[in-house]
């Protein structure tokens, strides 16, 4: 994966419901408020090495998660493969412009760029 934040945002999306609220509150604002243990530390009223207690323990929560069921990594596998597709759909697409304008075959280029899209989503 690209970097540790993107790669524990990853994680929280997909196994966040699986935190106690707290561990929710305190992961979110460390990797996506981007908050200082000590700033939530202080907003908590308990002590930094408690706040990062809490956080490495949901890290290891959702890393397990990922271990035994690979959602993660299945997603990233299924993602290069839509974005190939989608490419592929983008050539027929200027191909069929360029030399047979086939209003069909723009039909079907177009159909398949949106369902990939939606895949993605």
């Amino acid at each position: 994966m690209k970097n540790q934040t993107y790669r524990m945002t990853m994680l929280f999306d997909f196994y966040g419901e699986l935190l106690t609220e707290r561990q929710k509150e305190f992961f979110d604002l460390y990797y996506n408020e981007d908050l200082s243990l000590a700033e939530i530390a202080e907003n908590a009223g308990i002590s930094r090495q408690g706040v990062r207690d809490v956080i490495v323990r949901a890290e290891g929560i959702m890393q397990e998660v990922e271990d035994k069921t690979g959602l993660i990594r299945r997603f990233e596998a299924q993602r290069a493969h839509l974005d190939a597709i989608a490419a592929a759909a983008t050539e027929i697409r200027t191909i069929n412009y360029r030399q047979y304008e086939d209003q069909r075959l723009t039909e079907l280029a177009d159909q398949i760029l949106e369902q990939t899209s939606a895949l993605k989503e």
